[in-house]
């Protein structure tokens, strides 16, 4: 209700979507990514990635793409 007085939208991520194991640069999916991995490089286009910090980043492009 806060929100939409602010005029804020607000958008909702499924709770199983790969946010963490996709690469934000080329959008590779991992098949598994242990939760002890914490950072790990990408096999198709060899960014590499924090684990949160490329999870941030595909949550943002998806809320960016869904507004």
């Amino acid at each position: 209700a806060k929100a939409k007085l602010r005029g804020v939208r607000i958008v909702k991520a499924g709770r199983f979507e790969p946010t963490s194991k996709t690469c934000h640069a080329c959008g590779h999916v991992l098949s598994e990514l242990p939760l002890s991995v914490r950072a790990w490089t990408c096999p198709a286009c060899g960014t590499h990635h924090d684990r949160d910090v490329n999870a941030a980043k595909n949550l943002l492009k998806f809320a960016l793409t869904v507004a």
